[in-house]
């Protein structure tokens, strides 16, 4: 199959390619990813040896559950080049995760690996309705985050025009774009709310503004989320997903004639969805836990990723690649309140249905004695309004949450801006109290 970038107007051959034709593809492509693995990888040989399993007992695509998993543990365990299978003057580019919570997560890419990823983002903008010759406004952090430069390198291989704004700067973001005119925005959708305010605050209409696409990604997002901004921006808002593990921005992306799920490039990402607590593969269709296989990758093969990522795959409607729903929240991202499990993205549906709210909120827990207490802080829109009515919209939000998710909470409201802003990344929705 090419994978040269088609006419504007065309697709790749194998975005139309017959079901058969894509499974030998895949299968081809997973031998040889399974074997590299093994022979390059120790803690892969390791891994496989242990589960008593070899790179020739692949027979057909259904015997990769019979491999190990690989979590993020296992990245931060063999922290930083335990896991590369090609030696270190083979390594084009590393990237890593911020490391928050720990030892960052690293990746390497060679310089085919790049090409790869450069191929498959301007897949990605493509499908969105970009087109050569587009100016893009990339406002996805630049450095060891994956998304600015996968964005960039992406859009120049499309043969777009690009703004390396990188993240922060809201006024100088929205200068640039009324001044250079960019059709697309690349932007994290809790950042493009934000420039969207500061449109606002300048007093101007983001709707008039020549953005015509908005590609939104690095954390899950709603349907809510989408109208939201569709309606305040005037544009088509995309969802592409990426994780640096598997390899950044444009492992799956919508396309803008159905924006029904982002259509996973199976020529170079296997997906399954397994049950999060037993491992077992679950079919098509069923919601579980996403996990990702590598099939082209050479610095950084990745074996049955955990994602994380609740989801169910869908079949292909406008390419005949499967396609991923919603994510509905983390495995790891679960709350559980009380007996009742409660994911961020739960409490964002319902705070972007009362309009005089801005969108932006946060959920702390806490512990009350021997129970846990949640917050859910929210703010107004930049409109003045008084304070029984701030009471009544809290008091309206507080029931619909405990009647359509079944948990008690506190709202509070506070005055536009009074949330903390994201400026590169993603957003903090959750702030956990309670003693570990």
């Amino acid at each position: 199959m090419s994978a040269k970038i088609p006419a504007p107007g065309e697709l790749e051959a194998i975005e139309t390619a017959s079901p058969d034709e894509l499974q030998a593809l895949q299968l081809q492509r997973l031998r040889w990813t399974l074997n590299h693995a093994y022979e390059n990888v120790p803690h892969y040989k390791a891994a496989f040896d242990a589960k008593g399993v070899h790179p020739s007992d692949l027979k057909s695509l259904a015997d990769l559950r019979h491999f190990p998993f690989t979590s993020k543990t296992d990245l931060r365990d063999n922290y930083p080049f335990g896991l590369f299978a090609v030696p270190q003057n083979q390594v084009a580019r590393i990237h890593a995760s911020s490391g928050t919570t720990g030892k960052p997560t690293v990746v390497g890419y060679t310089a085919k690996d790049i090409d790869t990823w450069a191929n498959l983002v301007a897949r990605s903008i493509r499908a969105a309705g970009g087109r050569a010759g587009d100016i893009i406004h990339i406002a996805y952090g630049y450095g060891l985050f994956t998304g600015g430069l996968g964005a960039h390198y992406g859009a120049e291989r499309l043969g777009c025009t690009v703004i390396p704004m990188s993240g922060g700067q809201t006024e100088k973001q929205v200068q640039l774009i009324q001044d250079f005119k960019p059709k697309i925005i690349m932007v994290t959708p809790s950042y493009m709310q934000v420039i969207i305010e500061e449109f606002a605050r300048q007093g101007l209409d983001a709707r008039e503004s020549s953005l015509k696409i908005g590609i939104f990604g690095a954390e899950p997002w709603t349907e809510a989320m989408r109208r939201d901004i569709e309606g305040k921006a005037g544009i088509d808002a995309v969802d592409i997903y990426g994780l640096s593990e598997v390899m950044g921005p444009g492992v799956a992306s919508e396309c803008v004639e159905s924006k029904d799920g982002p259509v996973i490039w199976e020529d170079h990402f296997y997906p399954e969805i397994i049950n999060p607590e037993t491992g077992e593969v679950l079919p098509d269709g069923e919601e579980g836990e996403l996990v990702f296989t590598s099939l082209s990758k050479e610095a950084l093969p990745i074996i049955r990723y955990r994602t994380r990522d609740l989801t169910r795959l869908l079949p292909p409607t406008s390419r005949s690649m499967r396609r991923m729903g919603k994510i509905v929240g983390r495995s790891d991202d679960m709350l559980i309140i009380r007996g009742v499990n409660l994911f961020p993205t739960q409490i964002e549906e319902l705070v972007l249905q009362e309009p005089q709210l801005s969108g932006q909120y946060q959920i702390v827990v806490s512990r009350e004695g021997p129970l846990d207490a949640v917050v859910v802080r929210c703010e107004l829109q930049q409109v003045a309004v008084g304070q029984a009515d701030v009471g009544a919209i809290a008091k309206s939000l507080q029931h619909r949450i405990k009647t359509l998710v079944g948990v008690s909470t506190r709202v509070e409201i506070g005055a536009p801006d009074s949330i903390e802003r994201t400026l590169v990344g993603k957003a903090r929705r959750v702030v956990d109290q309670r003693p570990r």
